[in-house]
């Protein structure tokens, strides 16, 4: 059976998920691929929330008298086709943020709304339609195949039972494509990469067909290419299904890159929400990460370690070769002066057609063939 569904081709399935949609068949039939198309640029921040939180205080409950709120005062929404990812330093409560909007835990205060039906008196079949979760803990799912696993999200359609109308592998078809993940169908998840297996835990949400995504620090376990790449997958599946996605995340340069709005929660218990540009350039980012020893540059958008300063120098050069050896400078604790007004410590010509890098100081010369080169030749103090 899982074969069969293999061999359909993507063109085909969306054809023929649409001779088999069932009526109440999953609460964000519009937004499926059993419509017969998928959607494109569907962000849309006039319609109406898929979720909303108003006046929302998150923490625990120590006792029936006492509790321990991590944030309070929250009037927060997503609308479809937009992502949105919540950073914040350790210990300022995201995780606690988003186990209460995913109704894993109470709120202390408040009310959440989502699918335009308050949270805690939805059903979990009805819960499970309007959102799905992706968590960081690994689950141990056996010897099921990756097709296998995904078949799981159609569960709130097709009751005790399990199984799958044709129109149910159709959907499950369709999010493996959507993530890219259709050449690991039949492979046992447990032979999969990490970031293979995240790929299929997205597809598995998404086979859901919810409202709403939750994804809690998806790119935790994953190298820096991969991180890209499952960045660059959210954002298309939001612009292209016209669901919503919340993350939470640790990468903080992805996040401005990629991230529709951001959700900052500083360790105060505020919560800045706004386009990653308007935060940055109101400086609410750079406080909340704000540390000793290290400072956010808002030219760059980076955060960089502060370090004694080596000294001043005028760089002279252009291209890849100029931005490069600028960023290496820094790194030494050097002071590149742009305008090259005062009395510097040193000069450094770039030739870019001899690929070499001339150091003038204390009126000698030498000339090196690598950046590295030219590094160590001035920790030494030997030019």
């Amino acid at each position: 059976m899982i074969e069969e569904a293999i061999q359909i081709k993507t063109k085909n399935a969306l054809k023929t998920a649409t001779k088999h949609r069932r009526n109440g068949q999953g609460e964000a039939a519009a937004l499926s691929p059993r419509n017969g198309q998928t959607q494109e640029n569907t962000l849309d921040n006039t319609a109406a929330p898929v979720l909303r939180a108003e006046n929302l205080a998150v923490g625990y409950r120590l006792s029936r008298r006492s509790e321990r709120v991590v944030a309070q005062d929250l009037n927060i929404a997503i609308v479809p086709g937009e992502m949105v990812c919540l950073l914040g330093p350790n210990g300022a409560g995201k995780s606690t943020l988003m186990r209460t909007l995913a109704g894993l835990q109470p709120a202390l205060a408040g009310s959440i709304w989502l699918g335009g039906g308050r949270l805690e008196s939805l059903n979990p079949e009805q819960r499970a339609r309007r959102l799905s979760i992706v968590l960081t803990e690994r689950v141990d799912v056996g010897n099921l195949s990756a097709f296998g696993l995904v078949s799981l999200g159609r569960h709130p359609y097709t009751g005790w039972s399990g199984g799958l109308s044709d129109a149910d592998r159709t959907v499950v078809f369709w999010a493996l494509d959507a993530v890219g993940a259709t050449a690991l169908a039949q492979r046992p998840v447990l032979e999969l990469s990490d970031g293979e297996r995240q790929k299929v835990l997205i597809a598995r949400a998404l086979a859901q067909e919810p409202h709403l995504i939750l994804l809690d620090e998806p790119t935790a376990f994953l190298d820096l290419p991969r991180r890209v790449e499952m960045m660059g997958v959210l954002r298309g599946l939001a612009r292209e299904t016209g669901r919503a996605i919340l993350l939470s995340t640790h990468d903080l340069d992805l996040a401005l890159r990629n991230a529709d709005r951001l959700w900052l929660l500083g360790g105060d218990g505020l919560l800045h929400a706004g386009a990653p540009e308007d935060l940055v350039l109101s400086g609410a980012f750079e406080r909340a990460f704000a540390s000793e020893r290290v400072n956010f540059d808002t030219f760059s958008g980076a955060f960089s370690i502060e370090r004694p300063a080596a000294g001043v120098v005028h760089l002279y050069g252009e291209g890849l070769a100029l931005r490069w050896t600028e960023r290496a400078l820094e790194r030494e604790g050097y002071c590149v002066d742009r305008e090259r007004a005062g009395l510097p410590d040193g000069e450094i010509v770039i030739d870019p057609d001899a690929r070499r890098w001339r150091l003038r100081r204390d009126g000698n010369e030498e000339s090196y063939p690598t950046i590295g080169a030219l590094l160590r030749a001035l920790r030494t103090g030997k030019a």
